[in-house]
């Protein structure tokens, strides 16, 4: 007699847990990207034997070393306000060896990433998070959050000379999306401008008020999205409250925090003296670097190198402040109030 049929096998079920570099990526080592790269250069191990591909889940009960240190369970994820002075670089580490944002940040903060990125010679606010999964949504095309800038530009532009801005142009086949454009004063040989971008590509900014004949002296990001730049000066960080996380980003109460002790909410990191003349002035203290050893992996590079930057240029006015002052991390920035010279 026959055997009875076999019942066909069921479909692959979907693995259990979260692929690794997800995980690495929430848990604050790096970004997805980042981590996949790390993973094939083989300095990645789940439950003591090296893994040389991302495609592999893992559960909260796999232990995971990055270069032999420990990989913690993920905290909430968390945001913070970061006025970037000019002349640091937006990277974890410099071929060049210049400094970067994050050799002037609190000694109190966790290992953070940067939400986008802020020009060598650009200002202003730029995000941070310990959340690798924040970072990218923040950064989707899709979010279209708009950031906004203070622009000076050398020359006495008028309306119509921006006009080709707010329609949309084109510079070697690139497209560039239209852009909020408001002529706000002249002051002596410049303009102040406010831009509203919402592509925010590669010096986008300058290359296209290049294109209509204008150059670029000063850029202030103002604010990114519903976070504002507001009374921040260079060096300061502060961090957004849970609650306007959740308002913001749709982020669950469970996000709130661990109950563990956190940074004040806000620390002050002024640059040292070669991050400009104004911040030497007010009797900065020297800088300190972010992270300590037996704190998980600090950065993708051995170590970070030093190397003074040029000094700052002239730039002694001021940006326009027509607008009232909102409350901290709501309203609109009435403005940038550094006074002393710095570089355009």
């Amino acid at each position: 007699m026959p055997g009875k049929e076999k019942p066909p096998a069921k479909a692959t079920e979907t693995p259990e847990g979260e692929r690794i570099a997800k995980v690495l990526s929430r848990a604050g080592i790096a970004s997805r990207r980042e981590a996949e790269r790390l993973i094939e250069l083989g300095e990645v191990k789940v439950n003591g034997k090296v893994i040389t591909s991302p495609a592999l889940n893992v559960t909260a009960k796999d232990k995971i070393t990055v270069r032999g240190e420990p990989v913690g369970q993920p905290e909430p994820p968390r945001l913070w306000l970061y006025y970037k002075p000019e002349g640091l670089v937006t990277s974890a580490a410099d071929e060049k060896g210049r400094d970067t944002v994050f050799d002037h940040l609190p000694e109190d903060m966790p290992r953070v990433m940067s939400v986008g990125r802020l020009d060598l010679n650009s200002e202003g606010l730029l995000l941070l998070t310990n959340d690798g999964e924040l970072k990218r949504r923040l950064e989707l095309p899709s979010t279209g959050w708009l950031r906004k800038y203070r622009v000076r530009v050398k020359g006495n532009p008028t309306d119509p000379d921006l006009e080709p801005l707010r329609k949309g142009i084109t510079i070697e086949g690139e497209k560039f999306q239209p852009m909020e454009v408001k002529l706000d004063r002249h002051q002596g040989a410049n303009a102040w401008l406010t831009v509203g971008i919402r592509e925010g590509k590669n010096r986008e900014i300058r290359r296209a008020m290049s294109h209509v004949g204008l150059t670029v002296n000063r850029l202030i990001r103002t604010s990114y999205g519903p976070f504002r730049l507001n009374e921040l000066q260079p060096g300061e960080v502060e961090e957004v409250k849970p609650r306007i996380l959740r308002d913001q980003l749709g982020l669950g109460k469970e996000d709130e925090g661990t109950g563990k002790p956190k940074p004040s909410s806000k620390s002050v990191a002024k640059a040292s003296a070669k991050a400009g003349p104004k911040i030497a002035a007010e009797g900065a203290k020297p800088a300190r670097k972010t992270l300590k050893p037996g704190e998980g992996l600090k950065t993708l590079s051995e170590a970070w190198k030093k190397a003074a930057r040029p000094p700052a240029r002239g730039g002694e006015d001021r940006p326009p402040a027509d607008r009232p002052k909102p409350a901290r991390g709501t309203g609109p920035r009435p403005g940038p109030r550094p006074k002393g010279p710095r570089q355009g």
